[in-house]
């Protein structure tokens, strides 16, 4: 069996596959190449996890011989498409469209190979055909194929008529249905992908094709990342995950996968945001049963090594584990400033300078002090070996000394008791 036969196979035991059209399969393994594509609107400089399902899904089409189309919506990003939007969104200017654009581009090839394969991908910009198409003309060439109905039947119109929708967004579907059309006449595409969500849009899109030139074309769809409760995954307490390393930084994008996934949702994102194959994620299920940790772990390296690289991802784990795991204070002195701060920022913090520590009569009082705890517990806890400065343990006589400390940075002492409960004298 070729690997051109698994495509859609694939996609059914991974979990990718939501609606599909009649005879798409049959389609697909009749022809050796096929040209698909998915629209990524430019309303941001940077995609985000919730695009990271359909970028796999370009990604497995491209894996089993197929070329991959990746539209940016440089005209369909000045409209802002209805679908799963409570409001209108804000109409961005052509500088930022543009912006967006060169900076969404640079992700992609972290996913996609656009040269040095036989079937490279390639990135095409809606406003390239819609800049020369007027006002009257549209209406003659795709709104002609499409009837009210039709249109006002849509999930995405029905969901907005009781907070209002205005005729601009309403339209959009009828401008990503001509995206299809146009992609079809001219790079002789065959089928569009997307999330859930686009159906509705995506399906326009076929209707306008088969009524004004007659032609079956195919679409499919994969379900949008969602938690157990139905919301979908995709934002942190501080907002959007970014794949911009400069938005979420490669430490709080692997901190993501660590904390905020549900240990249910670990095995359905190994098999949609990973290239892990079959047998391993099922041998990997079996092994870490009893240890929804260590298989979270393989999915944060899985999916951070391929949106930020290997190195980043390594050092990633390495500022996760200054806390957590077995580092030396020559481990935080290496780390950046900027990272260390992240990691330091869920941990609290008492300010006090550095003549104030100096001064201290001992790290029993100093601690005491910072910690609110009376002196009593700090020395039981010396007893039990159950206090560290800057991840070295120390003794009840240790404690007893004046402090005179390594500030890590020159600017932090990392006190620790117990095994979770960490706080930072910050000068």
């Amino acid at each position: 069996m070729s690997q051109k036969t698994n495509f859609i196979a694939e996609l059914q035991w991974r979990g990718m596959l939501q609606d599909i059209t009649p005879n798409t399969e049959n389609y697909l393994l009749a022809h050796q190449k096929v040209k698909a594509y998915i629209g990524f609107d430019p309303t941001a400089s940077s995609l985000h996890i919730g695009n990271l399902a359909t970028l796999m899904l370009l990604k497995h089409f491209q894996l089993a011989g197929h070329s991959p189309i990746v539209l940016v919506g440089g005209a369909t990003g000045m409209i802002g498409d209805p679908s799963g939007k409570s409001k209108e969104r804000v109409f961005l200017d052509e500088t930022t469209l543009q912006h967006n654009i060169d900076s969404q581009k640079k992700q992609l090839a972290q996913f996609l190979d656009f040269e040095g394969v036989e079937n490279p991908a390639e990135i095409v910009n809606n406003y390239d055909w819609f800049k020369n198409i007027g006002f009257i003309e549209f209406l003659r060439e795709a709104g002609k194929f499409i009837n009210i109905s039709y249109m006002m039947g849509k999930d995405s119109v029905q969901k907005r008529l009781e907070t209002g929708i205005s005729f601009t967004e309403f339209s959009y579907q009828l401008l990503q249905g001509f995206d299809f059309y146009w992609l079809h006449q001219n790079k002789e595409c065959m089928l569009q992908m997307g999330g859930s969500d686009q159906w509705g849009n995506i399906t326009t899109g076929i209707e306008l094709i088969k009524k004004k030139i007659g032609k079956e074309v195919f679409a499919l769809t994969c379900p949008l990342l969602t938690k157990a409760d139905g919301t979908k995954y995709g934002k942190s307490e501080g907002g959007n995950i970014w794949l911009d390393p400069q938005m979420t930084s490669p430490y709080k994008f692997y901190q993501y996968w660590i904390k905020d996934i549900e240990d249910a949702d670990i095995i359905k994102f190994l098999r949609v945001l990973t290239l892990l194959d079959r047998e391993t994620i099922e041998n990997l299920t079996t092994e870490y049963a009893q240890n929804p940790n260590g298989l979270r772990r393989i999915l944060a390296e899985n999916i951070t090594t391929r949106v930020h690289g290997k190195e980043a991802c390594q050092k990633a784990i390495a500022a996760s584990n200054l806390l957590y795991g077995k580092s030396t204070l020559h481990d935080f002195e290496n780390t950046d400033a900027a990272t260390l701060e992240e990691v330091f920022a869920g941990v609290p913090q008492k300010r006090l300078s550095k003549q104030a520590v100096a001064e201290s009569a001992n790290w029993v009082d100093l601690m005491a002090e910072v910690m609110q705890i009376s002196k009593s517990d700090i020395r039981r806890l010396l007893k039990g070996n159950g206090i560290s400065i800057n991840q070295q343990k120390i003794s009840e006589n240790d404690a007893l000394q004046t402090p005179q400390p390594k500030w890590i940075k020159d600017q932090y002492i990392l006190l620790q008791k117990g095994k979770q409960y960490y706080l930072i004298v910050a000068a």
